[in-house]
Protein backbone atom coordinates (compact mmCIF):
# COMPACT_ATOMS: atom_id res chain seq x y z
CA UNK A 1 0.00 0.00 0.00
CA UNK A 2 2.61 2.63 -1.62
CA UNK A 3 2.52 5.38 -3.91
CA UNK A 4 5.24 7.68 -4.29
CA UNK A 5 2.86 10.31 -4.58
CA UNK A 6 0.86 9.36 -1.60
CA UNK A 7 -2.40 8.01 -3.33
CA UNK A 8 -3.55 5.13 -2.05
CA UNK A 9 -3.43 2.21 -4.93
CA UNK A 10 -6.71 0.96 -6.90
CA UNK A 11 -8.59 -1.05 -5.81
CA UNK A 12 -8.84 -2.13 -9.89
CA UNK A 13 -6.08 -4.43 -10.45
CA UNK A 14 -3.75 -2.74 -13.00
CA UNK A 15 -2.96 -4.08 -16.16
CA UNK A 16 0.24 -5.97 -16.71
CA UNK A 17 2.56 -5.37 -19.51
CA UNK A 18 3.59 -7.83 -22.47
CA UNK A 19 5.16 -7.15 -25.48
CA UNK A 20 4.22 -10.84 -26.90
CA UNK A 21 7.68 -11.98 -26.53
CA UNK A 22 8.90 -15.77 -25.75
CA UNK A 23 9.68 -16.19 -22.09
CA UNK A 24 11.77 -18.81 -20.49
CA UNK A 25 9.52 -20.66 -18.25
CA UNK A 26 9.66 -18.81 -14.70
CA UNK A 27 11.58 -21.29 -11.83
CA UNK A 28 8.05 -21.26 -9.52
CA UNK A 29 9.92 -24.28 -8.18
CA UNK A 30 12.94 -22.49 -6.28
CA UNK A 31 10.62 -20.63 -4.06
CA UNK A 32 9.16 -17.36 -4.69
CA UNK A 33 8.70 -15.02 -1.50
CA UNK A 34 5.57 -12.07 -1.97
CA UNK A 35 7.34 -9.67 0.46
CA UNK A 36 4.65 -7.36 0.75
CA UNK A 37 0.73 -7.53 0.01
CA UNK A 38 -2.81 -6.88 0.95
CA UNK A 39 -5.02 -9.82 -0.16
CA UNK A 40 -7.33 -9.21 3.08
CA UNK A 41 -8.56 -5.75 1.41
CA UNK A 42 -10.38 -8.52 -0.87
CA UNK A 43 -12.00 -11.26 1.45
CA UNK A 44 -13.48 -12.70 -1.30
CA UNK A 45 -9.81 -13.33 -3.19
CA UNK A 46 -8.12 -15.21 0.18
CA UNK A 47 -9.64 -18.51 -1.28
CA UNK A 48 -7.33 -18.18 -4.22
CA UNK A 49 -4.11 -18.34 -2.17
CA UNK A 50 -3.75 -22.41 -1.95
CA UNK A 51 -3.59 -22.38 -5.86
CA UNK A 52 -1.05 -19.50 -6.60
CA UNK A 53 1.96 -20.65 -7.70
CA UNK A 54 4.26 -18.18 -4.62
CA UNK A 55 5.14 -20.53 -2.02
CA UNK A 56 5.13 -17.80 0.50
CA UNK A 57 3.11 -14.37 1.19
CA UNK A 58 3.66 -11.77 3.39
CA UNK A 59 0.03 -10.27 4.49
CA UNK A 60 0.24 -6.68 5.74
CA UNK A 61 -2.06 -4.97 8.41
CA UNK A 62 -2.69 -1.14 8.32
CA UNK A 63 -5.78 -0.08 10.20
CA UNK A 64 -8.46 -0.98 12.89
CA UNK A 65 -10.50 -3.03 10.39
CA UNK A 66 -8.17 -5.81 8.79
CA UNK A 67 -5.85 -6.77 11.84
CA UNK A 68 -8.48 -9.64 12.95
CA UNK A 69 -8.53 -10.58 9.27
CA UNK A 70 -4.63 -10.79 8.91
CA UNK A 71 -5.11 -12.96 12.30
CA UNK A 72 -7.78 -15.38 10.15
CA UNK A 73 -6.13 -16.07 7.33
CA UNK A 74 -2.82 -16.71 8.96
CA UNK A 75 -4.97 -19.33 11.52
CA UNK A 76 -6.24 -20.70 7.73
CA UNK A 77 -3.15 -20.58 5.79
CA UNK A 78 -0.52 -19.79 8.39
CA UNK A 79 3.38 -21.01 8.31
CA UNK A 80 4.02 -21.88 12.02
CA UNK A 81 7.36 -23.48 11.49
CA UNK A 82 9.47 -21.50 9.22
CA UNK A 83 11.93 -24.23 8.44
CA UNK A 84 9.06 -25.53 6.10
CA UNK A 85 10.46 -22.98 3.43
CA UNK A 86 13.92 -24.87 3.38
CA UNK A 87 12.92 -28.05 2.74
CA UNK A 88 10.61 -27.14 0.31
CA UNK A 89 10.10 -24.30 -2.53
CA UNK A 90 6.67 -25.98 -3.70
CA UNK A 91 3.99 -23.90 -4.17
CA UNK A 92 1.90 -26.64 -3.64
CA UNK A 93 2.26 -26.80 -0.03
CA UNK A 94 -0.87 -25.16 1.61
CA UNK A 95 0.54 -23.24 4.22
CA UNK A 96 2.14 -20.00 2.63
CA UNK A 97 0.83 -16.95 4.94
CA UNK A 98 3.53 -15.02 7.03
CA UNK A 99 1.15 -12.07 8.88
CA UNK A 100 2.28 -8.84 9.79
CA UNK A 101 0.49 -6.40 12.39
CA UNK A 102 0.94 -3.04 12.50
CA UNK A 103 -0.57 0.77 11.76
CA UNK A 104 -0.01 2.47 8.96
CA UNK A 105 1.02 5.94 8.11
CA UNK A 106 -1.92 6.95 6.28
CA UNK A 107 -4.40 6.01 9.06
CA UNK A 108 -1.99 7.03 12.16
CA UNK A 109 -4.01 9.97 12.67
CA UNK A 110 -7.10 7.83 14.47
CA UNK A 111 -4.27 6.97 16.72
CA UNK A 112 -3.43 9.30 19.97
CA UNK A 113 -0.13 9.79 21.75
CA UNK A 114 -1.62 8.38 25.07
CA UNK A 115 2.39 7.54 26.68
CA UNK A 116 2.40 11.10 28.53
CA UNK A 117 -0.95 11.42 29.29
CA UNK A 118 -0.78 12.27 33.31
CA UNK A 119 -2.89 15.33 32.67
CA UNK A 120 -5.53 14.09 30.60
CA UNK A 121 -6.15 11.23 32.97
CA UNK A 122 -7.55 13.91 35.29
CA UNK A 123 -9.87 15.30 32.34
CA UNK A 124 -11.54 12.61 31.46
CA UNK A 125 -14.61 13.14 33.34
CA UNK A 126 -14.74 16.80 33.35
CA UNK A 127 -14.18 17.12 29.45
CA UNK A 128 -16.91 15.68 26.72
CA UNK A 129 -15.68 12.99 24.19
CA UNK A 130 -16.39 15.18 21.18
CA UNK A 131 -14.48 17.73 22.64
CA UNK A 132 -11.08 15.65 22.81
CA UNK A 133 -12.16 14.36 19.27
CA UNK A 134 -11.51 17.68 17.93
CA UNK A 135 -9.03 18.46 20.42
CA UNK A 136 -6.73 15.58 18.96
CA UNK A 137 -7.51 16.09 15.03
CA UNK A 138 -7.01 20.00 15.48
CA UNK A 139 -3.51 18.81 16.81
CA UNK A 140 -2.23 16.00 14.40
CA UNK A 141 -3.73 17.18 10.90
CA UNK A 142 -2.95 20.30 9.19
CA UNK A 143 -4.05 22.64 8.39
CA UNK A 144 -6.91 22.49 10.92
CA UNK A 145 -10.02 20.84 9.88
CA UNK A 146 -13.09 22.19 10.32
CA UNK A 147 -15.53 20.88 12.55
CA UNK A 148 -17.34 18.82 9.19
CA UNK A 149 -14.10 17.42 8.73
CA UNK A 150 -13.75 16.21 11.98
CA UNK A 151 -17.59 14.60 12.56
CA UNK A 152 -16.39 12.17 9.59
CA UNK A 153 -13.39 10.99 11.07
CA UNK A 154 -13.73 7.92 13.80
CA UNK A 155 -13.37 8.05 17.79
CA UNK A 156 -9.62 7.85 18.07
CA UNK A 157 -8.06 4.91 19.58
CA UNK A 158 -5.23 5.11 22.70
CA UNK A 159 -2.02 3.95 21.02
CA UNK A 160 -1.18 2.35 24.02
CA UNK A 161 -4.31 0.09 23.23
CA UNK A 162 -3.09 -0.65 20.13
CA UNK A 163 0.42 -1.80 21.43
CA UNK A 164 -0.78 -4.21 23.70
CA UNK A 165 -3.12 -5.42 21.45
CA UNK A 166 -0.52 -5.92 18.72
CA UNK A 167 1.79 -7.65 21.10
CA UNK A 168 -0.85 -10.24 21.66
CA UNK A 169 -1.47 -10.27 18.29
CA UNK A 170 2.62 -11.09 17.84
CA UNK A 171 2.90 -13.63 20.45
CA UNK A 172 -0.33 -15.45 18.82
CA UNK A 173 1.75 -15.63 15.67
CA UNK A 174 5.80 -16.44 16.36
CA UNK A 175 6.56 -16.20 12.83
CA UNK A 176 4.95 -12.59 12.59
CA UNK A 177 6.35 -9.02 11.31
CA UNK A 178 5.03 -5.99 12.29
CA UNK A 179 3.74 -3.84 9.56
CA UNK A 180 3.07 -2.36 7.63
CA UNK A 181 4.51 0.74 9.44
CA UNK A 182 6.16 4.23 8.26
CA UNK A 183 6.10 8.13 7.34
CA UNK A 184 4.44 9.69 4.61
CA UNK A 185 4.87 13.26 3.43
CA UNK A 186 2.61 12.81 0.27
CA UNK A 187 -0.74 11.21 1.56
CA UNK A 188 -4.06 13.53 2.34
CA UNK A 189 -6.89 12.46 3.91
CA UNK A 190 -9.82 11.78 2.10
CA UNK A 191 -13.09 13.62 1.50
CA UNK A 192 -15.74 12.79 3.74
CA UNK A 193 -16.90 9.19 5.11
CA UNK A 194 -17.98 6.11 3.44
CA UNK A 195 -21.38 4.74 4.49
CA UNK A 196 -20.62 0.83 4.96
CA UNK A 197 -24.46 0.11 4.47
CA UNK A 198 -24.83 1.81 1.11
CA UNK A 199 -26.15 0.00 -1.74
CA UNK A 200 -23.32 2.15 -4.18
CA UNK A 201 -20.30 0.46 -1.88
CA UNK A 202 -18.52 -2.18 -3.12
CA UNK A 203 -19.17 -4.54 -0.74
CA UNK A 204 -16.49 -6.62 -1.72
CA UNK A 205 -14.15 -4.54 -0.04
CA UNK A 206 -12.56 -4.36 3.71
CA UNK A 207 -14.02 -1.12 5.39
CA UNK A 208 -11.46 1.78 6.34
CA UNK A 209 -9.98 2.48 3.12
CA UNK A 210 -10.05 5.32 0.66
CA UNK A 211 -12.60 3.47 -1.81
CA UNK A 212 -12.48 6.31 -4.73
CA UNK A 213 -12.97 9.25 -2.35
CA UNK A 214 -11.38 12.20 -3.00
CA UNK A 215 -8.62 13.89 -1.54
CA UNK A 216 -8.67 16.89 1.42
CA UNK A 217 -6.14 19.44 1.41
CA UNK A 218 -5.75 17.41 5.09
CA UNK A 219 -2.05 15.36 6.12
CA UNK A 220 -1.26 13.80 9.16
CA UNK A 221 1.71 16.03 10.90
CA UNK A 222 5.35 14.40 10.61
CA UNK A 223 5.64 14.56 14.46
CA UNK A 224 2.63 12.43 14.66
CA UNK A 225 3.36 10.05 12.49
CA UNK A 226 6.94 9.53 14.10
CA UNK A 227 5.75 9.04 17.27
CA UNK A 228 3.26 6.27 16.24
CA UNK A 229 5.99 4.90 13.72
CA UNK A 230 8.90 4.94 17.08
CA UNK A 231 6.21 3.06 19.00
CA UNK A 232 5.91 0.14 16.74
CA UNK A 233 9.55 -0.29 16.04
CA UNK A 234 10.10 -0.20 19.80
CA UNK A 235 7.60 -3.18 20.03
CA UNK A 236 9.03 -4.91 17.09
CA UNK A 237 12.62 -4.74 19.28
CA UNK A 238 10.94 -5.91 22.47
CA UNK A 239 9.88 -8.98 20.51
CA UNK A 240 12.48 -9.16 18.18
CA UNK A 241 10.32 -8.93 15.34
CA UNK A 242 11.42 -7.51 11.75
CA UNK A 243 9.51 -4.57 10.29
CA UNK A 244 8.32 -3.56 7.25
CA UNK A 245 8.36 -0.19 6.57
CA UNK A 246 6.50 2.44 3.96
CA UNK A 247 8.39 5.41 3.05
CA UNK A 248 6.92 8.09 1.17
CA UNK A 249 8.56 11.41 0.61
CA UNK A 250 10.45 11.11 3.42
CA UNK A 251 13.66 9.11 2.95
CA UNK A 252 15.63 11.33 5.63
CA UNK A 253 13.10 11.51 8.29
CA UNK A 254 12.34 7.29 8.46
CA UNK A 255 16.38 7.34 8.52
CA UNK A 256 16.27 9.53 11.14
CA UNK A 257 13.51 8.02 13.34
CA UNK A 258 15.57 4.38 13.12
CA UNK A 259 18.80 6.02 13.67
CA UNK A 260 17.33 7.15 16.54
CA UNK A 261 16.54 4.04 17.90
CA UNK A 262 19.76 2.13 17.50
CA UNK A 263 21.77 5.19 18.70
CA UNK A 264 24.54 3.58 21.42
CA UNK A 265 24.46 0.27 19.96
CA UNK A 266 25.78 0.75 16.73
CA UNK A 267 28.64 -2.06 15.93
CA UNK A 268 32.22 -1.94 15.83
CA UNK A 269 33.57 -1.75 12.11
CA UNK A 270 36.64 -4.01 12.41
CA UNK A 271 39.90 -2.14 10.52
CA UNK A 272 41.95 -4.46 8.12
CA UNK A 273 44.59 -3.75 10.40
CA UNK A 274 42.88 -5.47 13.22
CA UNK A 275 41.78 -8.19 11.00
CA UNK A 276 45.18 -9.05 9.73
CA UNK A 277 46.28 -9.21 13.64
CA UNK A 278 43.30 -11.56 14.48
CA UNK A 279 44.41 -13.38 11.27
CA UNK A 280 47.82 -13.61 12.66
CA UNK A 281 46.63 -15.48 16.50
CA UNK A 282 46.67 -12.24 18.40
CA UNK A 283 44.92 -12.57 21.59
CA UNK A 284 43.05 -9.48 21.66
CA UNK A 285 39.11 -9.33 21.02
CA UNK A 286 38.44 -7.33 18.18
CA UNK A 287 35.33 -8.49 17.43
CA UNK A 288 32.20 -6.42 17.15
CA UNK A 289 29.74 -8.59 19.04
CA UNK A 290 29.77 -11.07 21.98
CA UNK A 291 29.06 -14.81 21.21
CA UNK A 292 25.18 -14.41 22.48
CA UNK A 293 25.00 -11.61 19.88
CA UNK A 294 26.83 -13.52 16.86
CA UNK A 295 24.28 -16.84 18.08
CA UNK A 296 20.96 -14.73 18.18
CA UNK A 297 21.52 -12.70 15.01
CA UNK A 298 22.13 -16.38 13.66
CA UNK A 299 18.32 -17.28 14.65
CA UNK A 300 16.83 -14.06 13.96
CA UNK A 301 18.24 -15.32 10.12
CA UNK A 302 15.31 -17.69 10.40
CA UNK A 303 13.57 -15.36 9.83
CA UNK A 304 14.54 -13.87 6.85
CA UNK A 305 12.45 -12.11 4.44
CA UNK A 306 11.00 -13.28 0.99
CA UNK A 307 14.06 -13.98 -1.51
CA UNK A 308 13.26 -15.67 -4.70
CA UNK A 309 14.72 -18.82 -3.62
CA UNK A 310 18.61 -19.50 -1.47
CA UNK A 311 21.39 -21.30 -3.28
CA UNK A 312 21.73 -24.63 -2.82
CA UNK A 313 25.35 -23.98 -1.51
CA UNK A 314 24.24 -21.48 0.86
CA UNK A 315 21.43 -23.71 2.25
CA UNK A 316 24.42 -26.40 3.41
CA UNK A 317 26.04 -23.96 4.66
CA UNK A 318 23.28 -22.75 6.67
CA UNK A 319 22.80 -25.75 7.68
CA UNK A 320 26.23 -27.36 8.66
CA UNK A 321 26.76 -23.64 10.57
CA UNK A 322 23.90 -24.89 12.58
CA UNK A 323 24.79 -28.35 12.89
CA UNK A 324 27.40 -27.42 14.82
CA UNK A 325 25.73 -24.93 17.27
CA UNK A 326 24.11 -26.61 20.71
CA UNK A 327 20.64 -26.84 20.21
CA UNK A 328 18.92 -24.43 22.43
CA UNK A 329 15.27 -22.16 22.49
CA UNK A 330 15.86 -18.80 20.64
CA UNK A 331 15.08 -15.74 23.31
CA UNK A 332 15.85 -12.91 21.51
CA UNK A 333 17.28 -9.92 23.57
CA UNK A 334 14.83 -6.90 23.83
CA UNK A 335 16.20 -3.74 22.18
CA UNK A 336 15.24 -0.28 21.27
CA UNK A 337 14.74 -1.22 17.70
CA UNK A 338 14.04 -4.28 14.94
CA UNK A 339 16.98 -6.85 14.48
CA UNK A 340 15.54 -6.31 10.50
CA UNK A 341 13.70 -4.33 8.08
CA UNK A 342 12.47 -4.50 4.80
CA UNK A 343 12.27 -1.08 2.96
CA UNK A 344 8.81 -1.82 1.03
CA UNK A 345 8.68 -0.30 -2.73
CA UNK A 346 11.59 1.45 -2.33
CA UNK A 347 11.25 4.79 -3.90
CA UNK A 348 14.59 6.50 -3.02
CA UNK A 349 17.48 7.08 -4.82
CA UNK A 350 20.73 4.93 -4.40
CA UNK A 351 22.55 7.35 -2.34
CA UNK A 352 19.69 6.86 0.19
CA UNK A 353 19.55 3.24 -0.44
CA UNK A 354 23.58 3.25 1.04
CA UNK A 355 22.65 4.88 4.24
CA UNK A 356 21.06 1.59 5.52
CA UNK A 357 23.82 -0.68 3.84
CA UNK A 358 26.43 1.08 6.77
CA UNK A 359 28.16 -1.76 8.27
CA UNK A 360 28.23 -0.06 12.05
CA UNK A 361 23.88 -0.09 11.38
CA UNK A 362 22.56 -2.98 13.52
CA UNK A 363 19.66 -3.50 11.60
CA UNK A 364 19.63 -5.67 8.50
CA UNK A 365 18.31 -3.77 5.99
CA UNK A 366 16.40 -5.66 2.91
CA UNK A 367 14.87 -3.73 0.11
CA UNK A 368 11.61 -4.95 -2.39
CA UNK A 369 10.68 -3.81 -5.23
CA UNK A 370 6.88 -4.01 -6.98
CA UNK A 371 6.13 -2.73 -10.02
CA UNK A 372 3.18 -1.04 -9.16
CA UNK A 373 5.00 1.35 -7.54
CA UNK A 374 8.65 0.90 -8.65
CA UNK A 375 7.80 0.55 -11.96
CA UNK A 376 4.44 2.26 -12.57
CA UNK A 377 5.60 5.65 -13.54
CA UNK A 378 8.27 7.10 -15.68
CA UNK A 379 10.55 8.52 -12.63
CA UNK A 380 10.57 4.99 -10.83
CA UNK A 381 11.47 3.44 -14.30
CA UNK A 382 14.46 6.13 -14.45
CA UNK A 383 15.35 5.39 -11.39
CA UNK A 384 15.02 1.71 -11.20
CA UNK A 385 17.81 0.27 -13.06
CA UNK A 386 20.71 2.36 -10.40
CA UNK A 387 18.91 1.41 -7.21
CA UNK A 388 19.00 -2.61 -7.87
CA UNK A 389 22.06 -2.38 -8.94
CA UNK A 390 23.41 -0.71 -6.10
CA UNK A 391 21.15 -3.06 -3.79
CA UNK A 392 23.61 -5.93 -2.25
CA UNK A 393 22.28 -9.49 -4.14
CA UNK A 394 21.00 -10.91 -0.91
CA UNK A 395 19.14 -8.18 0.06
CA UNK A 396 16.80 -7.46 -2.93
CA UNK A 397 13.48 -8.96 -2.16
CA UNK A 398 10.00 -8.78 -4.46
CA UNK A 399 6.76 -7.86 -3.54
CA UNK A 400 3.28 -7.45 -5.42
CA UNK A 401 2.03 -4.88 -3.05
CA UNK A 402 -1.49 -5.93 -4.62
CA UNK A 403 -4.74 -6.08 -2.27
CA UNK A 404 -6.19 -9.35 -4.39
CA UNK A 405 -4.83 -12.59 -4.49
CA UNK A 406 -4.67 -14.78 -7.07
CA UNK A 407 -3.19 -14.74 -10.36
CA UNK A 408 -2.73 -11.28 -10.99
CA UNK A 409 -0.39 -11.37 -7.89
CA UNK A 410 1.31 -14.31 -8.92
CA UNK A 411 1.95 -12.52 -12.73
CA UNK A 412 3.31 -9.19 -10.61
CA UNK A 413 6.05 -11.65 -8.78
CA UNK A 414 7.15 -12.86 -12.19
CA UNK A 415 7.11 -9.53 -13.69
CA UNK A 416 9.44 -7.62 -11.60
CA UNK A 417 11.58 -10.54 -10.60
CA UNK A 418 12.12 -10.55 -14.32
CA UNK A 419 12.98 -7.07 -14.40
CA UNK A 420 15.46 -7.08 -11.32
CA UNK A 421 16.96 -10.36 -13.32
CA UNK A 422 17.78 -8.02 -16.43
CA UNK A 423 19.61 -4.91 -14.49
CA UNK A 424 21.34 -7.70 -12.83
CA UNK A 425 22.50 -10.17 -14.88
CA UNK A 426 25.28 -9.77 -17.47
CA UNK A 427 24.33 -8.74 -21.10
CA UNK A 428 25.36 -12.11 -22.52
CA UNK A 429 23.21 -13.76 -20.56
CA UNK A 430 19.67 -12.31 -20.90
CA UNK A 431 19.06 -14.08 -24.59
CA UNK A 432 19.19 -17.13 -22.72
CA UNK A 433 16.44 -15.96 -20.17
Amino acid sequence: MCSPTGESIPHEVPKRGDDGAPKESFPWHIGVYDAHCHPTDTMASISSITNMQARLLTIMATRGQDQDLVASVAEQHGITDLNELRESGSSETPKKVVPAFGWHPWFSHQLYDDSNDDEQEEEVTDVPAHNKKTKHYSTVLSPPPDANFIASLPDPIPLSKFLQETRQRLLAHPTALVGEIGLDKAFRLPWGKVIESSSSRNGDLTPGGREGRMLSPYHVKMAHQVDVLKAQLCLAGELGRPVSLHGVQAHGVLFDALASLWKGHEKEVVSRKKQKMIAKGVSEDFSSSSSDEEEEEDEFDDLEFGLVGEPKQQQQQQQQHKAKKSKKPYKPKPKPFPPRACLHSFSGPPQVLKQYLDPKIPVKCYFSFSMVVNLGTAGGEAKFADVIRACPDGQVLVESDLHVAGEDMDGYLEDVARRIYYQTTPSAQLDKY
